[in-house]
């Protein structure tokens, strides 16, 4: 059973929430994109524009911090998945919040989706994570996060 983790920092709570906000800009964005151009077109826009900000970004850091001199072992071939799912990701997002589920309803499944899958990675130890037993707890909050969702996308208040 691995060792119980420390407690939670607030820097890092504000970070993730700080980030869900960004989530929240840019799937607004692509959408956006999206309606005026396609899908296909704001997945470009989307990446093309990460690319270009990770290599400014990657040449800054070599500029302020040399790598040192040593080896480094290669990333699992699995690791170069991400792109393709990204990409896969803008163009749902961007076609879904052009529908009636809207941007809350878009986000909210898209919530769902991810806490479930980080459930199932935690139980069967996918992409090398320590394999963890899931508790009922798990299972309330997914049922309840689904159940929220629910609301948003149905609830006409």
């Amino acid at each position: 059973m691995p060792a119980v983790p420390n407690p939670l920092d607030p820097a890092h709570l504000l970070l993730a929430f700080l980030s869900g906000g960004l989530l929240t800009l840019m799937v607004d964005f692509n959408g956006l994109v999206g309606l005026h151009g396609g899908v296909l077109y704001s997945s470009w826009v989307a990446h093309g524009t990460g690319t270009v900000a990770a290599i400014i970004f990657l040449v800054a850091l070599h500029v302020l911090k040399p790598s040192a001199s040593g080896t480094r072992r290669p990333a699992p071939l699995w690791a170069y998945l991400g792109g393709i799912s990204g990409a896969v990701t803008v163009m749902l997002t961007s076609a879904s919040v052009n529908t009636a589920l809207a941007l809350s309803g878009t986000l909210a499944l898209g919530l769902a989706g991810q806490v479930a899958f980080s459930l199932a990675s935690d139980r069967w130890g996918l992409f090398g994570l320590p394999r963890r037993i899931l508790r009922p707890r798990n299972g309330l909050a997914i049922l309840m996060i689904v159940g929220g969702s629910l609301l948003i996308i149905f609830g006409n208040g």
